[in-house]
């Protein structure tokens, strides 16, 4: 006898529950295992793995291909190729995108793209992140222009979002071709070591057209995306690895441009000092020291989210909070090139400083450099050109900035970094810090040439006589104090009781209207 409380499920309800059945098994059992054994995890899981629990509303989950062609009309997959919704990452709202590796390679077709689409315009409408995860072939061949046009679409989409919601990619497979442009569009880029691999054109199409031999990793590897081309801003050992940082990277982000981040919860004390960092720094000039030692006792609980970590060591970006408050943080490395900035470095902290600017996150620098790199390289690198670009960023910006000057600030890059003359809100300086067009012995070197040649045997007692000079007048930054260009000189103990107090003064900070325009001109 049937139970009444549980009627029989009519064939309507039975077809639906089959057919979500079908989109939820991807392309079938083997193929999942195939996935697991190469080390992957299929796109469901890569998706639960990254939302809150039980968050996750799949959208388009029964749409299939209309491609007729080259067989294709038999093989019809529900969601073909991607799975697409939305969910919760730390309660807030934010939109998903993970391609199917086990359905036709993952590949991008017509309906392929019009689900990404799709959670692409609800996301700019809603004002939420987007997450892609990537694993797929590219362009599905058997859709000729019609897949060509569908990355067009996705890309096109991407640029709109563009400053308006954070947007992030994870390669967690192959992307190769227009899918490698996308994701190099977005802000953040995650890779897995491994399983992904990043390219335009792949290891058998070199060989075919040039006949170099390489292989997929040291051709578009996360190790040469992180370290090399710095395409890749976190490079991760597996895929629950990068959907955790991925989870903490956006704990530091607004959900748009209009939005604030979620506040932090720390305890640390705002005004907290740390006498052990007036030893920190080393008064011999040419001693280097680990910039990201003073970083984290200044902010709170020491947590630092660092951005690029192995690319362009010599510059130190990243995240933090200070008084609960989410920044960002640009910092000279004096471990790596002396601090010095070079192309590789210029670009990495303009993009940074840029991303902060576009989301109204505050942009703390820590000053150490003896300036631009000099070298026949970085010329012909285009060191003027790419140079430019941390110049562009930094007097661009409107949103908060607070500045200190370690111990050196010479020449162009004194002006670029947080300086008063790029109108930073807020500027200090250590009592040993020197503001100077170059460094004593150089700056000797060329306003004393001629009166060292003719002192003949007495050249090295005028020579220190002179050095003696140029460091009392230089070698300290109250000269830039007493003309207004840093605010205060403080003791590195005080450090973060002054970014604290400078933050505070900052919150309803206000910037006038920039003059009408379609857009600026940023020297690419």
């Amino acid at each position: 006898m049937k139970d009444p409380s549980h009627p029989e499920e009519s064939p309507k309800i039975r077809e639906l529950r089959a057919r979500l059945r079908a989109a939820r098994a991807g392309g079938g059992p083997e193929r999942i295992e195939r996935q697991h054994r190469s080390g992957k995890l299929t796109a469901r899981e890569r998706i639960d793995l990254l939302l809150d629990p039980g968050s996750f509303t799949e959208l388009d989950a029964l749409v299939t291909h209309r491609c007729l062609d080259f067989g294709m009309a038999d093989q019809q997959v529900p969601g073909d190729g991607v799975v697409t919704g939305s969910g919760r990452v730390h309660g807030r709202p934010v939109y998903v995108y993970a391609q199917d590796f086990t359905v036709f390679g993952g590949t991008v077709a017509e309906m392929t793209a019009a689900k990404i689409n799709k959670v692409q315009d609800l996301a700019l409408a809603a004002g939420a992140p987007v997450v892609a995860l990537c694993d797929g072939g590219g362009a599905r061949i058997q859709e000729g222009a019609t897949a060509l046009g569908a990355y067009g679409e996705i890309a096109w989409r991407t640029v709109r979002a563009s400053g308006v919601v954070p947007q992030i990619s994870c390669i967690m497979g192959p992307c190769a071709g227009g899918p490698a442009y996308i994701s190099a569009l977005t802000d953040f880029v995650f890779m897995v070591d491994t399983t992904g691999y990043m390219f335009i054109t792949g290891p058998e199409v070199i060989r075919s057209v040039t006949g170099e031999e390489i292989s997929q990793e040291a051709l578009g590897g996360a190790a040469v995306h992180a370290c090399e081309t710095g395409t890749v801003h976190f490079r991760c050992r597996d895929d629950a690895a990068c959907l955790t940082s991925v989870r903490e990277l956006l704990a530091y982000l607004p959900s748009n441009n209009q939005s604030e981040p979620l506040p932090g919860e720390s305890a640390d004390d705002p005004l907290r000092e740390d006498p052990a960092l007036d030893e920190l720094i080393p008064m011999d000039l040419n001693r280097g020291y680990d910039v990201k030692q003073l970083v984290t006792t200044v902010v709170d609980d020491g947590r630092f989210f660092e951005v690029q970590a192995e690319h362009a060591r010599n510059i130190v970006v990243g995240f933090a909070r200070l008084a609960n408050r989410a920044v960002g943080i640009v910092a000279n490395q004096p471990l790596h090139l002396a601090g010095a900035l070079d192309v590789s470095a210029s670009v990495k902290a303009s993009r940074f400083v840029r991303f902060c600017d576009a989301f109204n996150l505050p942009i703390l620098t820590f000053v150490d450099t003896p300036g631009y790199l000099p070298g026949v390289r970085e010329e012909m690198g285009g060191i003027i050109r790419h140079g430019a670009k941390l110049l562009y960023a930094y007097c661009e910006a409107t949103t908060p900035m607070v500045t200190v000057v370690l111990r050196k600030a010479y020449g162009g890059a004194y002006g670029v970094l947080g300086s008063k003359h790029v109108h930073s809100d807020l500027n200090f300086a250590y009592p040993w810090a020197e503001i100077a067009v170059m460094g004593a012995e150089a700056g000797v070197n060329v306003l004393y040439r001629r009166e060292l040649e003719r002192a003949g045997e007495k050249s090295e007692e005028l020579r220190t006589q002179k050095l003696a000079e140029f460091r009392e007048r230089f070698g300290n930054p109250y000269r830039a104090a007493e003309r207004g260009y840093v605010d205060a000189v403080i003791l590195p103990r005080q450090t973060r009781a002054a970014f604290a107090r400078a933050l505070g003064s900052l919150t309803q900070k206000r910037v006038t209207a920039a003059p009408r325009r379609k857009h600026t001109n940023l020297p690419f």
